[in-house]
């Protein structure tokens, strides 16, 4: 074998990789938004979960999209863990349809028995078009992807049949050893169970495995026998990838990235008890003969192989999602309150979204946990002015200290994450709720700094003097607390809920005149009450503070909402 033939085979196999990775993000810009509608109003039970997460991956070519949109829903809230571990077992049938595209792809062999690579370059030519005519470019991109998918599946056929592979004696002992008895059948299982599983870790796709496989059984070198087992490794092994995405992820990533774990070890467990019949069952399906699989029947077997078994290990595990959810929270334990105020970051941190039309949606996410750490955040500067006992106070002031760092942490980092995410390519509404998102950030680490401010007066107030507000200057104060706590609760829930409920905006206003008509109400009433002598100037000074805080708090608010761009009473915008 001379370096220019495994340079063409690594060529091809990075012509098919991109390929499938240029369709699917092509698909998905194309429906990424409707596909994530879809999986979040379709999923009331775990039956219509699985058809869901069927129908959404073989459409967009990608169950690993659909795992990190699933897991993202979760995160929200959107949808419960059973649910999640429902549209995962749908996503395993969908992503069957991967397998049987490569076998058509491959000239003269699968379902389609014709050679669909002459037609490429028809879709290179009708994609250039597109793209350069900007308004379908998305469906430009999928085409190209379409063609250097089908380009890379005939070159990888045609690299392996011109190695001859089948003529290598090496390479004909190699894998006989493994079929004639010389090696116990056990470990030969567990070996090429192991190398499946270590390829699709290595690569980070097991679409691209899948094709090797096909490729290498097709030329006759590897027995069908063997390449069914490294299907199998295949299945564990795209798991293990998206459980090592998840681990800095927060608990309900990791829980459902260990559930997809979960389901197909099991599923391999199985029917590896039964992998005899199992085979011979496939067999019959195709027409082949069980005891004698030959290399002209691989483009057929290792397909069907894997939509059986994918198809019967969902039908078997629908039934235990409740186990099974019950299994992966014993396992995955929550984080504490200390762990989770470290991680400054729950869903970009680990980059688990591989497209920009989904990165969105991560960063929506990110953006709604800076929400309720500012609201987790005023609580605290509520607390402390109630506080009095000199550890108490420091600690406490402290902590606010610690979330002021925070947020401006959060700030840089997701405009950081969210810059990244223009790089790629975005539909002009993804652009503009990146524009959108890019302000609510700035203006939620204004609303930090407000609270700190909060903070520093209260502290300073205490530490200066040994007066004490009056106990009608505390109701005041109290009552600003609470219209700024509640102008806060309905920012969090339009930024979180906004596209999905129902949610009155000009309540929000409403707040924010009633929070600047009470500012210039105490303003006023101050003067008096110096002038009466209810209190001295120094004091009415740091009350107004306060007060004034307060205001430009509630100011903040609603140049967060305005951002948003949600300016109906149903929410359409960010």
């Amino acid at each position: 074998m001379d370096i220019t033939t495994i340079l063409k085979l690594l060529g091809s196999l990075a012509l098919l990789m991109f390929g499938m990775k240029a369709l699917s993000d092509g698909l998905q810009k194309m429906a990424g938004p409707q596909m994530r509608l879809w999986l979040q109003r379709m999923t009331s039970n775990r039956f219509m979960g699985m058809l869901m997460g069927m129908i959404v991956t073989a459409a967009i070519q990608s169950s690993t999209a659909t795992t990190l949109m699933t897991v993202s829903f979760v995160n929200a809230g959107l949808l419960t863990l059973g649910q999640a571990i429902s549209v995962i077992l749908g996503a395993h049938i969908g992503t069957t349809l991967t397998a049987w595209i490569m076998s058509a792809g491959f000239a003269g062999g699968g379902p389609a028995g014709a050679a669909i690579t002459q037609y490429v370059y028809i879709a290179f030519f009708i994609g250039i078009i597109l793209i350069y005519m900007k308004k379908h470019k998305n469906f430009g991109d999928f085409l190209f992807g379409v063609g250097f998918l089908f380009l890379g599946l005939g070159t990888l056929k045609q690299t392996g049949m011109d190695m001859h592979l089948e003529e290598s004696q090496a390479v004909m002992n190699f894998f006989q050893q493994f079929t004639d008895g010389s090696i116990p059948h056990a470990l030969t299982i567990l070996i090429f169970l192991l190398i499946g599983t270590v390829l699709t870790l290595c690569v980070q796709s097991s679409a691209a495995i899948m094709a090797i496989t096909m490729t290498i059984c097709a030329t006759g070198a590897m027995p069908v026998e063997l390449g069914i087992i490294i299907v199998l490794g295949e299945n564990i092994g795209t798991t293990i990838t998206s459980n090592i995405a998840a681990l800095g992820a927060n608990v309900s990533a990791r829980r459902t990235a260990f559930s997809h774990f979960l389901i197909n070890t099991v599923g391999v467990c199985w029917v590896l008890c039964l992998l005899t019949p199992f085979i011979a069952m496939v067999s019959a399906v195709v027409g082949a003969d069980p005891h004698n699989l030959t290399k002209d029947d691989a483009l057929l077997v290792l397909p069907t192989f894997h939509s059986a078994f994918n198809i019967a290990n969902t039908f078997i595990m629908i039934w235990f999602v409740p186990q099974i959810e019950k299994i992966v929270c014993k396992i995955i334990k929550p984080k504490d309150e200390a762990e989770d105020e470290d991680a400054r970051l729950n869903f970009i941190s680990a980059g688990l979204m591989q497209t920009p039309e989904l990165s969105i949606l991560n960063a929506k996410k990110e953006i709604g946990v800076f929400a309720d750490r500012c609201i987790r955040m005023f609580g605290f500067v509520r607390d402390l002015l109630q506080t009095e006992k000199g550890d108490e106070f420091n600690k406490l002031f402290s902590r606010i200290e610690k979330y002021e760092s925070i947020t401006d942490n959060m700030e840089v980092e997701i405009a950081a994450y969210i810059n990244k995410v223009i790089d790629g390519h975005l539909s002009i509404e993804s652009k503009t709720e990146i524009q959108r998102m890019l302000r609510v950030v700035s203006e939620m680490e204004s609303i930090g700094d407000s609270c700190y401010n909060l903070a520093r007066t209260i502290s300073r107030k205490r530490n200066h003097t040994n007066k004490d507000f009056t106990e009608k200057q505390y109701e005041h104060i109290g009552n600003m607390f609470n219209l700024d706590e509640d102008a806060l609760s309905q920012m969090a829930v339009i930024i979180k809920y906004g596209e999905q409920r129902y949610v009155d905006v000009n309540k929000s206003y409403n707040m924010e005149h009633e929070i600047n008509n009470y500012r210039t109400q105490l303003k006023n009433q101050n003067i008096i009450d110096i002038n009466n002598q209810l209190y001295d100037y120094q004091m009415g000074v740091y009350y107004m503070d306060l007060i004034s805080e307060c205001e430009k708090l509630g100011d903040y608010i609603i140049n967060v909402i305005e951002a948003s761009g949600i300016k109906e009473k149903k929410a359409t915008g960010f």
